[in-house]
């Protein structure tokens, strides 16, 4: 039995950086799953949006396909713009059956690759010393993601052993300026900014420049088109590729809706 295929959802397609992220993700993601039907979509105009990727896929037979969102701040309910993009799918092409899985979230994983962008970032700066971080998100995702960023924040801490603050992108009060005043008002200097962002999109950028110019000594890149970013969307793939194999068709959708509501 053909695998469902697989369709790497993103927000940003007006956005080069992202789609060079994505695009980047995907051809690494079929180099190691040569076996496995891998697609990319945009939420955002530009696309290719998923109606026009199914309908390539359906045209080739593909019956059924899962919808992964490529979202690292939503845990378990994906932004409204992914929530479309399904209902469309389903409108447009009834007869194929198709689920959207969970975001991939504020995975513990991340981290990882935050700490080995942040010491590129400290290299560029010539520096090695830190007194003080910052864990910038583009936003505080669902309310799983925003306890799961939380928790990523406090085990920062105590891995490095500094004071970390958490700052949101699209919230001005708890945006990057703030972060870095607190942080100063405690007698902090030495201050280095993690990028928990997919790519360098104009949000990014912003935030990027408000860092350096509140005192951040340094600022990593975004988390980019790394392997383990791969595994985590493999992961939340299997889950729901498995359910929509498990059930019947006429039942298709009440378990992918079930999917996007899952812990």
């Amino acid at each position: 039995m053909t695998a469902p295929a697989l369709i790497l959802v993103a927000e940003g397609s007006a956005e080069p950086h992202v789609t060079q992220v994505v695009h980047a993700l995907r051809k690494l993601m079929q180099e190691l799953r040569p076996s496995l039907s891998i697609s990319v979509a945009f939420t955002d105009p530009g696309g290719p949006n998923a109606s026009q990727v199914v309908a390539a896929l359906a045209g080739r037979g593909v019956d059924e396909v899962v919808l992964v969102p490529l979202d690292i701040t939503h845990a378990v309910s994906p932004p409204e713009p992914f929530l479309d993009v399904i209902r469309q799918v389903r409108r447009a092409y009834p007869g194929v059956r198709s689920c959207l899985a969970r975001p991939i979230g504020p995975a513990c994983e991340l981290l990882s690759i935050l700490d080995l962008r942040l010491r590129e970032a400290l290299s560029l700066a010539h520096t090695r010393e830190l007194d003080a971080l910052v864990l910038l998100a583009p936003d505080n995702g669902d309310p799983r993601g925003a306890a799961l960023l939380a928790r990523r924040a406090r085990q920062w801490r105590a891995h490095h052993k500094l004071p970390v603050q958490l700052a949101f992108g699209n919230q001005p009060g708890h945006g990057i300026a703030t972060a870095i005043t607190t942080l100063r008002g405690q007698g902090r200097r030495l201050i280095a900014v993690g990028s928990f962002y997919l790519a360098a999109d104009h949000q990014f950028t912003e935030q990027a420049e408000y860092a350096v110019s509140h005192g951040a000594i340094a600022v990593g890149p975004p988390i980019g088109a790394d392997e383990r970013l791969l595994d985590l969307a493999m992961a939340r793939y299997s889950v729901s590729a498995l359910e929509l194999l498990d059930t019947a068709p006429d039942e298709a959708t009440a378990t992918s809706e079930a999917l996007i509501v899952s812990v």
